[in-house]
């Protein structure tokens, strides 16, 4: 998969808020492994106030728990990069939040950090529509830390879109 470029992004974060606006929606973001990069993409398009609610970064345990109401024993059976994990704090996001519409990000972007079972790269993209089903999926993304975290944007960018449709 290619990495996108600063432009791509923009340009991804500038169609996303057309259609959310067009329709209304307001978008809450939930970032580990990105570190508030969706949520400064979006913002980077002036009027953003009009359809994006909030961002939360959450790398800690205790602040996905604290602030996303993911189950501790989540956590403990799962791991913070996981299905499981991912979909309780997209779905945490709405609670929390006034947003129509969320995303969430928990990865490992590296160097560190990896495993046998979650090597660097291994990233989980959730995201869910008030009232709906979360839908979550796992990417294995090649290169440096920049490049992980890149593509994670691009990917919960283009899902984002997809939800929309």
């Amino acid at each position: 998969m290619p990495i996108p470029t600063d432009a791509q992004l923009h340009e991804q974060a500038q169609a996303l808020g057309g259609r959310l606006r067009a329709a209304r929606d307001h978008l809450v973001t939930a970032e580990s492994c990105t570190g508030g990069w969706i949520a400064k993409c979006l913002t980077d398009i002036a009027g953003s106030s009009d359809w994006f609610d909030c961002g939360l970064v959450v790398y800690s345990y205790e602040a996905k728990q604290g602030l996303l109401g993911v189950h501790p024993q989540t956590l403990e059976e799962h791991g913070a990069v996981s299905r499981e994990t991912a979909i309780e704090m997209v779905s945490g996001a709405l609670v929390h939040s006034g947003a129509s519409v969320a995303v969430a990000v928990t990865g490992i972007a590296g160097p560190g950090g990896g495993s046998a079972d979650k090597p660097v790269g291994t990233v989980w993209i959730a995201w869910k529509r008030r009232g709906g089903y979360a839908r979550a999926q796992a990417f294995h993304f090649d290169g440096d830390r920049e490049a992980v975290r890149r593509q994670t944007v691009g990917q919960a960018l283009a899902g984002i879109a997809e939800l929309l449709a």
